[in-house]
């Protein structure tokens, strides 16, 4: 079987069908549709699985560790969880095609679902609205509002903590939300977008190093940490052209270089940021932050407490010395550099994918 039968509508064979969603979820956001999000589907799914999963790991006969049968669990669940949503678009695809309809359905689903996977453009307005209640709310309010957001303790946060914090949710969800999901629908369309966006909602629901999840959510973090090694590097890499494209147009107009290049930090150069990265917990999350910090001139990391223990995590960006902290207008210019390294990005990566198939084409042929 061929890969565009298990995968429709990747850029191999629509090219249209990645920008449009592009362009849809920056300009609109999440679809406000009758029923409810999809992802919000997957994650009831996975919410059911949790008491079976447990189950099976406890009926594991007695010579298999306690800990490694959480694990094995965990993996099976993730796994059945990215089987059915894969599962759920293909067919939906394919049924969408039989339909005796004058237009084309499967074509129309395919553009529902790929916008309804990618998630910056809700982000990035979920991320301002928080940051007008942190300036303006009372701190109690903006503490929930903040922690709504993210998964650290925002409880005793005073509001230059709550404004980094922010800073850093955005900046690190730049991968799950943007560049990971677009780049699996570049690969293999809806489908593997969807087997993706199970995986990280394994990751986001269970991927926690509490005694609770420690070992049942092991391979959703794994998982998550696979399917987005390769994105989380690329989206380092589009901040950075975008800041040279965002550099070369102040140039060419100088009158306009505030509004062209907004940000007033520097690119350090990818081997930086990959030192600065290396120094996170998790593999992927520091390269949006390393390029975002050093872009913002603003710093981002630092030891944070999750569900009431304190992780040390290395420093990204500036020096001390050197670094802005994090006000009201940096997490504005913040949002501005995410939506336009999303759009630049994701073009680039969409040409570049388009003349990769081109070249291979034309390499099967002569």
């Amino acid at each position: 079987m061929s890969w565009s039968a298990l995968f429709p509508f990747s850029v191999w064979e629509c090219w249209w069908l990645a920008p449009a969603a592009l362009a849809l979820d920056a300009l609109l956001g999440d679809p406000n549709l009758p029923w409810r999000h999809p992802v919000c589907l997957v994650g009831s799914l996975l919410h059911r699985m949790e008491a079976p999963a447990r189950r099976r790991a406890a009926a594991c006969p007695a010579f298999i560790p306690r800990d490694l049968a959480l694990r094995l669990a965990g993996a099976a669940a993730v796994l059945l969880l990215a089987l059915c949503a894969g599962l759920a678009v293909r067919l939906s695809l394919g049924l969408a095609r039989a339909l005796p309809l004058p237009f084309n359905p499967e074509s129309l689903l395919a553009l529902y679902w790929a916008w309804a996977g990618l998630a910056l453009g809700c982000l990035v307005r979920t991320g301002a609205a928080v940051r007008l209640r942190v300036e303006s709310a009372p701190l109690p309010e903006a503490r929930t509002a903040l922690s709504q957001l993210v998964s650290r303790d925002a409880s005793t946060m005073e509001r230059p903590l709550l404004r980094k914090t922010l800073a850093d949710t955005l900046s690190e969800n730049f991968t799950d939300a943007g560049v990971a999901p677009f780049f699996w629908l570049l690969v293999g369309g809806p489908t593997a977008l969807w087997i993706y966006k199970a995986v990280s909602t394994a990751d986001s629901m269970w991927g926690y190093l509490t005694p609770r999840w420690r070992h049942l959510g092991w391979a959703g973090a794994r998982g998550d940490d696979l399917l987005a090694f390769l994105p989380a590097r690329l989206g380092a890499l589009l901040l950075g052209l975008t800041d040279a494209l965002a550099r070369l147009a102040a140039r060419l107009c100088p009158s306009r270089a505030a509004v062209l290049r907004p940000w007033d930090g520097r690119w350090p150069g990818l081997r930086r940021i990959r030192r600065d990265a290396a120094g996170m917990p998790s593999p992927n999350s520091g390269w949006s932050m390393a390029a975002c910090a050093w872009l913002c001139r603003a710093r981002q990391g630092g030891p944070s407490v999750y569900f009431g223990e304190l992780v040390h995590k290395e420093w990204l960006g500036p020096p001390e010395n050197e670094a802005a902290p994090w006000d009201a207008a940096r997490l504005e210019v913040l949002n501005r550099l995410l939506l336009r390294g999303m759009l630049v990005g994701g073009a680039i990566l969409w040409l570049a994918t388009l003349t990769l198939r081109r070249l291979m084409l034309w390499a099967c042929y002569h």
